[in-house]
């Protein structure tokens, strides 16, 4: 039985164990949603309770205040409201006036002005009635400096016994929560343990598996191209291409237009499947694997993940849910529970929600998560694109251009990204770009190819030292 027949029980066994992970992954991160929940919860139930004895506590506020506190809390801002009603009364009144008075001979002049001011003159006594009859609504009379003293006193005592009520009983409701977090962790604990056991078993029996055609490669090297070849018909795009890429590093792949950079990342993602070659990755489970006998929807499943060329964002989405359109692999629901948002759907998603919002905060735009993306600026628009890639928790992230169409400053701002994607997210950048200066500034080891074929790969001085690539890509001496 050949390597390719083979691979069908190895994919199924893949499959077994992406599912086990993502749902032991969703279990470990749900118990800090479900703490965030409880605490929502109980923060509403406080606030209401608080509700409950504002009254009680408003009528103790009441007595400490004196005649002129009173009418200034009170009743000044209610005349403050009938001022600025008169005033549109008022301007009303001109306004009809006005209109009046361009339309009328010179004989009706007087006689509708004299009606004006009498209408004015009304407006100002019936508000000074008004605000009369609040001032001699107030039955508050100026106490003496030792009775307000005693109210205060007796204010103070009654906040502070609210208080210790409240305080009981959050910390009743706080210990609730705790208990019940609690027994859902030994829940969670104990079916992680039976999940982390199917998953050693299925992982030996996948070693088991590929070791009869495992390509052998070094502990840091993450992806190896041998000898790739990829023909249209009788154009070869790429020829004979062989280079290794190593784990945690930035590797840049530049060339002249048409040269087959897009075609190596196509071939890679499976988008194109190579007329020779062999593609060898080491996965999540460093295993290393085979690329080729990989669908390209499988792919993704593997921790590779790209960008392409243009700005691919769903412009009806928020920024937020245009990252959970990028977290779709990791969904264990299926389409009814998504359409019916039942409960669990809710809980995953809540999960991911989270996750996305601490991707955004890492990258410093979270305060963009709520916009849309039409009408950002283009360099948002790409920073959101590798936030988007963390959502699948990567270990190898393709860009395809990522800097095209930026000023410098805003590819400043992506060389600073993606330096810290790597770092802190402890993943392999793969790139294509035209931009010189954001290749050597970035880069690690940098692939210069022309025509499918390579001709040189290095550190970026030694490739802006090589006379070949001079002359072929940077324009010679």
């Amino acid at each position: 039985m050949d390597l390719k027949n083979n691979l069908n029980p190895t994919l199924r066994i893949a499959e077994k164990m992406d599912r086990l992970e993502k749902k032991m992954t969703y279990l470990a991160s749900y118990l800090s949603v479900m703490e965030e929940r409880l605490a929502q919860k109980r923060a509403k139930k406080m606030a209401k309770r608080k509700e409950a004895f504002r009254d009680e506590l408003f009528s103790y506020e009441i007595r400490t205040l004196s005649h002129d506190q009173y009418v200034q809390a009170f009743i000044q801002p209610e005349i403050d409201k009938l001022e600025k009603n008169y005033k549109l009364k008022e301007r009303a009144k001109k306004a009809s006036f006005t209109r009046k008075l361009s339309r009328s001979n010179d004989a009706s002049k007087t006689t509708l002005t004299d009606a004006f001011h009498q209408d004015i003159q009304l407006l100002h006594q019936e508000l000074e009635e008004k605000k009369q009859a609040l001032i001699r609504s107030i039955n508050v009379l100026e106490r003496s400096s030792q009775a307000l003293n005693d109210a205060e006193k007796a204010y103070q005592a009654e906040k502070a016994r609210v208080q210790s009520i409240l305080d009981f009983e959050e910390k009743a409701l706080k210990d609730q929560d705790e208990e019940t977090l609690k027994r859902e962790k030994a829940r969670l604990d104990r079916m992680l343990q039976v999940m982390k056991t199917k998953l050693e078993a299925l992982r030996l029996e996948h070693k088991n598996l590929l070791l009869a055609g495992q390509q052998e490669l070094p502990e840091d090297i993450i992806l190896r191209l041998q000898g790739l070849r990829m023909q249209f018909g009788g154009l070869v795009a790429v020829s004979d291409l062989s280079f290794d890429v190593k784990k945690g590093e930035i590797f840049g792949l530049i060339g002249p237009n048409g040269a087959g950079k897009t075609t190596v990342f196509n071939c890679i993602t499976q988008f194109y499947k190579p007329t020779k070659g062999e593609i060898y990755y080491r996965d999540k489970r460093n295993d290393v694997i085979n690329l080729n006998h990989y669908a390209v929807h499988d792919i993704i499943h593997q921790g590779i993940v790209r960008t392409f060329q243009n700005v691919e964002l769903i412009w009806e989405l928020s920024i937020l849910d245009n990252l959970l359109v990028g977290a779709h692999s990791l969904y264990q629901t299926g389409f009814f529970h998504h359409l019916l948002k039942t409960r669990r759907f809710q809980r995953e998603e809540s999960v991911l929600r989270q996750k996305a919002i601490k991707v955004l905060t890492d990258l410093n735009l979270i305060a963009y998560k709520d916009f849309y993306p039409i009408g950002l600026p283009y360099g948002i628009l790409k920073q959101v694109e590798l936030a988007r890639t963390l959502m699948s928790n990567p270990q190898l992230i393709i860009l395809d251009e990522p800097a095209a169409g930026l000023n410098d400053l805003e590819t400043d701002r992506l060389i600073q990204t993606i330096r810290k994607i790597q770092k802190e997210y402890k993943v392999t950048i793969f790139l294509v770009e035209h931009d010189m200066g954001l290749v050597m500034e970035l880069c690690d080891t940098i692939c210069a190819i022309s025509f499918g074929k390579m001709l040189a790969i290095g550190t970026p001085k030694e490739i802006q030292s090589n006379p070949v690539v001079q002359e072929a890509y940077l324009g010679g001496e």
